[in-house]
């Protein structure tokens, strides 16, 4: 079988790496976007997919614009039997939906058709879902509304962050991709239409998203915590002993029952870093100070003063 992969995150190195090692198969190109600067020093980055590939002399394709006529153009010159896309960052238009011979298939880190979007492993940890998976759909013009073909089911654990649960359902996406292949091949493979009725939203996260609002529940910004590591991270502005506002990052904490005014400190000293939330407070377990590095709790008060 032909397959075209389209993707650029590092969630869809496995799924790659799968194809390109699976026997009855033939990666025939990559679709990707752009290399782009990132980080403080603006360095041009090849995206994870793009590193992954190497120097194998497989096409790879990065348009800035997947509709592009002439993206579309070299996307059809490659035949694919089947087109396999998981976190690219672009709604595929009609024209490429239409250029496999046998299906156009996307790979969607959640259980849909809940947590339609772009961050749904986030989105997932915040609500305190209990599971979520990996779903194999066949993509329409829309935002990841197309039939589903097989759903594979994860538990998300009490201590689970955004990226243990980003590597984990990772990992599980071969397999679910090998069984949707096989499914399709002498076909009819299933085929069910999302209940709309049921839908949710996981927007794109921006780095802001990650900052603390104390007024939340103590459960939900501990849940952000947790989801938000390693991106966007979750913060705060602090006030050291001088008067002086810096943003502080937190790694982990955990839920206590002093009560406060939201945001206050309530301590800071040997019993801890503990800050009042809407209902409860969060004792801080790791942190990181703007432009320090990554310590405990009771690290970082040893070295610094805070007021009130």
């Amino acid at each position: 079988m032909r397959i075209l992969f389209i993707g650029t995150g590092e969630i869809g190195v496995p799924v790659l790496r799968m194809i390109q090692q699976s026997p009855g198969h033939e990666l025939v190109g990559v679709v990707t976007q752009p290399d782009k600067p990132v980080g403080r020093d603006q360095h041009i980055t090849a995206p994870p997919i793009k590193q992954a590939m190497g120097t194998t002399g497989i096409p790879i394709l990065q348009p800035a614009r997947i509709k592009a006529d002439d993206a579309v153009a070299q996307i059809a010159a490659l035949h694919p039997d089947v087109i396999v896309v998981m976190a690219y960052g672009q709604i595929l238009p009609r024209a490429v939906l239409e250029i496999p011979r046998l299906a156009c298939l996307n790979l969607h880190a959640s259980l849909l058709p809940r947590w339609r979007g772009a961050a749904p492993i986030q989105a997932s940890i915040v609500a305190g879902d209990g599971a979520t998976g990996i779903t194999v759909m066949y993509m329409d013009e829309g935002l990841d509304t197309g039939d589903i073909l097989l759903q594979r089911t994860t538990e998300i654990t009490a201590s689970e962050t955004g990226g243990s649960l980003h590597a984990r359902l990772g990992a599980q996406a071969p397999a679910a991709l090998l069984e949707a292949l096989r499914l399709i091949l002498p076909g009819p493979a299933p085929r069910v239409p999302q209940e709309n009725t049921r839908a949710t939203l996981a927007p794109k996260l921006s780095r802001e998203d990650g900052r603390i609002d104390w007024t939340e529940s103590a459960e939900t910004i501990e849940r952000k915590i947790r989801a938000y590591h390693p991106w966007p991270g979750a913060f705060a502005a602090i006030k050291d002993a001088s008067g002086k506002s810096r943003n502080l990052k937190i790694y982990s904490a955990v839920i206590v029952e002093d009560k406060a005014t939201p945001g206050t400190i309530i301590h800071a000293d040997e019993r801890g870093l503990v800050i009042a939330a809407g209902d409860r407070a969060l004792s801080m377990q790791e942190v990181q100070l703007e432009g320090k590095r990554r310590m405990s709790a009771a690290e970082f008060l040893r070295g610094t003063r805070m007021t009130r």
